[in-house]
């Protein structure tokens, strides 16, 4: 377990919460504090840390790997952060980019053209973690003489049946 300032700070209150609480059960100084030295790391564990993840829209990032890319399509928004960041499709022939992402999983609609554009190639990513998310993750790659462009990333809205 790594002791970061934001640990110490969160268990020193789960700490003062659960000795505020059996306080109002024994006014006994010394089993209160027993008492809530042993309960306040349970209640951090088993009560505030998970409902902080539950809430929080935090996730790992990774970077980009192109049979993590193929193998966990649900993962790939760890990924787009270094994609984004590196700018590592952008100049990549359409070629490259197939070999990298494997083909497009649809087209991309072009007002111009009234029609989907085979020069708009976009990637589902998965959804986030979190609690209230059904926003699916995806991202276009836009593509000018057979080289990428540029990247825009947009979320699909989803329902659940």
């Amino acid at each position: 377990m790594i002791l970061t300032p934001i640990f110490i700070i969160s268990m020193l209150v789960v700490f003062v919460l659960v000795w505020l609480f059996v306080n109002t059960i024994d006014k006994r100084k010394w089993l209160t504090f027993l008492v809530s030295l042993v309960l306040a790391p349970l209640a951090y564990f088993y009560i505030f840390y998970p409902i902080v993840n539950i809430f929080s829209n935090y996730h790992h990032e990774k970077y980009f790997n192109a049979k993590a890319w193929e193998k966990n399509p649900e993962l790939r928004f760890e990924m787009l952060d270094n994609i984004i960041q590196d700018s590592l499709l952008i100049g990549k022939q359409k070629k490259e980019v197939k070999n990298l992402l494997g083909a497009s999983e649809w087209f991309g609609w072009d007002d111009n053209l009234k029609a989907n554009s085979p020069e708009k190639w976009n990637y589902n990513l998965g959804f986030e973690p979190g609690a209230f998310n059904n926003s699916q993750e995806c991202i276009e790659l836009n593509f000018e003489d057979d080289k990428v462009t540029a990247l825009r990333t947009y979320q699909l809205e989803k329902t659940f049946e």
